[in-house]
């Protein structure tokens, strides 16, 4: 047995899409979820594989978190419009990972309360979330040269147009990282290890340590859809495939310039410290310093007490703001992005 079939023996998903077959098959995993009403059941997650000879395999997931909707249509849509002929390689393709957030339209799972995107590498015998985890950890990052994992701010979030990576292992992997940035063709592109976030537990972390390139996005927020952010998408992804040598003869727009930024530590984010009604003293996309005002909590429940004013702890750009006004102690309420170098251009080829 084959390193690829042993890995895959262990996890309790299956589906009948063979991988390694020519052509292209549209169908789904097969999640095993017992209940009262279906003792045998599985939940489908769907599922679209393109192969055509030799290449290189990219996996292109969203649906990660199930109330982000940019990333879902724009790999729907992908995936009808690609024909076999037209891929030299590989295309896996899943729009909606966390099928059961999506179906709800929520950050987490309704059948455990998991988030898919804090849970990697997962677990085969675990909670549903963790199974889904454990699969794409062990069945397909193995499989895939790059991993493009599209997300937006869902409900709890408004984003600016971004796409990120996490800082490369070796100087060649790094610039092999900035390379895919520039080819993606955000407006904003930062670098991140997930401080803040979720660190380690993330889909992008599971496939650098398994020695895949992976390019994550943000698209927008509000548990709506974009339209700039399903362009950016699309656009993006033709982009990096096309390079790629996957998808072939079909035209493409140049990348316009991206704006490379980090984001430096818990310094910053905002978070709420009590129960209340936030009032922003910032838009997403505006530069902001240090000690600027960023925000007032208000609390009706005493009229006669005076706002809570909270401050920006370090300068550079509202990444992303909270939607909700009724927040809770702890709740992030701004991330900020600092510049870290010049605007790639196209023009630089940074490619391996």
């Amino acid at each position: 047995m084959n390193k690829q079939s042993a890995m895959s023996a262990k996890t309790r998903i299956w589906t009948p899409i063979n991988y390694a077959a020519e052509g292209k098959q549209s169908d789904c995993l097969r999640l095993p979820h017992s209940t009262d009403l279906s003792a045998y059941g599985w939940i489908p997650i769907p599922l679209v594989c393109i192969k055509n000879g030799s290449g290189p395999t990219a996996l292109l997931i969203a649906g990660n978190h199930g109330d982000e909707y940019e990333g879902q249509v724009a790999l729907s849509s992908l995936a009808r419009a690609t024909q076999a002929h037209e891929v030299s390689g590989r295309l896996i393709i899943i729009p909606a990972l966390n099928y059961p957030a999506v179906e709800a339209g929520r950050r987490v799972s309704p059948l455990d309360e998991g988030n898919l995107n804090r849970v990697f590498p997962g677990a085969a015998l675990g909670t549903p979330t963790q199974m889904i985890a454990h699969y794409v950890s062990e069945v397909l990052i193995p499989m895939a040269d790059l991993v493009v994992d599209l997300h937006s701010g869902g409900r709890s979030l408004d984003y600016i147009a971004s796409a990120l990576v996490r800082p490369g292992r070796t100087a060649e992997e790094h610039q092999r990282l900035l390379g895919l940035l520039e080819l993606f063709g955000a407006p904003i592109s930062f670098i991140s290890d997930g401080t803040g976030g979720g660190g380690l537990t993330t889909l992008a972390a599971a496939a650098e340590a398994r020695g895949a390139l992976a390019l994550t996005t943000e698209l927008g927020g509000g548990a709506t859809l974009s339209q700039n952010g399903l362009e950016l998408a699309l656009s993006g992804l033709r982009r990096v495939l096309s390079d790629l040598g996957i998808l072939r003869g079909i035209s493409v727009e140049p990348a316009p310039p991206t704006r490379l930024m980090t984001v430096n530590g818990h310094d910053a984010f905002v978070y709420a410290r009590e129960r209340g009604i936030f009032e922003p003293a910032a838009k997403v996309g505006d530069e902001v310093t240090k000690g600027q005002l960023a925000a007032r909590i208000h609390f009706p429940d005493d009229p006669t007490r005076e706002p809570q004013t909270l401050y920006f702890g370090s300068s550079g750009i509202v990444a992303c703001r909270r939607v909700p006004s009724l927040t809770q102690r702890g709740d992030c309420l701004f991330k900020l992005m600092a510049d870290v170098g010049p605007r790639l251009d196209h023009s630089q080829a940074l490619h391996a």
